[in-house]
């Protein structure tokens, strides 16, 4: 079972957070954590995001995708209006950065996202929002606005014994590089998407 490991104050561009680690083991160096808005009122619904780690857009501003732009704007979402950040470290849906850049590479070839996955043998997703729900738990969270476009998320939250009070939409406007990725997740994943996507 997970537990908290370490936490602490942090301030950000964006405000200032509680940060807390969560693992199994205290040397584990890839924790995953819960970011809480100093605001955050938790006798009413909390506003929720689960964000899956992107090195590629979060550190070095990727263009092919928003995942970079979803975290800058669910930091001051939440900042503004209280709540929690569950940022998850299952980067690339779960397949680690070298197999995210061996899909890359194949998108240069003419691959969508799901098929660069497929052809290296990867599942199209491989992450499991089910941690998110323990560490809601841990929180003590009883029911979550949810910040989010993806209805697996949603899914997630109705079949735990957290109440999912509403679901807040977190959509960036599409780029000439990321248009693709964007039309692929609302395609084949049924990411809950504006037709400007």
């Amino acid at each position: 079972m997970i537990k908290i490991q370490a936490e602490a104050n942090v301030p950000t561009e964006h405000g200032n957070f509680r940060m807390i680690a969560f693992s199994e083991n205290i040397n584990d160096w890839m924790p995953h954590m819960a970011i809480i808005a100093e605001n955050t009122d938790f006798s009413k619904p909390i506003n929720v995001r689960f964000h899956s780690e992107c090195i590629t857009g979060e550190v070095f501003h990727s263009k092919k995708c928003e995942c970079g732009q979803q975290l800058d704007a669910a930091m001051k979402y939440i900042h503004e209006n209280g709540g929690i950040i569950i940022y998850l470290r299952q980067e690339g849906r779960n397949i680690g950065i070298i197999n995210k850049l061996k899909a890359y590479s194949l998108q240069e070839k003419g691959f969508d996202t799901v098929a660069a996955n497929l052809e290296l043998g990867l599942p199209a997703d491989d992450r499991n929002f089910g941690v998110a729900i323990d560490i809601l738990n841990i929180l003590n969270v009883k029911s979550v606005n949810l910040l989010t476009n993806n209805p697996e998320k949603v899914k997630f939250v109705e079949q735990s014994n957290i109440k999912l009070n509403s679901r807040i939409p977190l959509q960036i406007a599409a780029n000439e590089m990321s248009k693709g990725y964007l039309q692929t997740k609302k395609d084949y994943f049924g990411h809950l998407l504006d037709d400007q996507v």
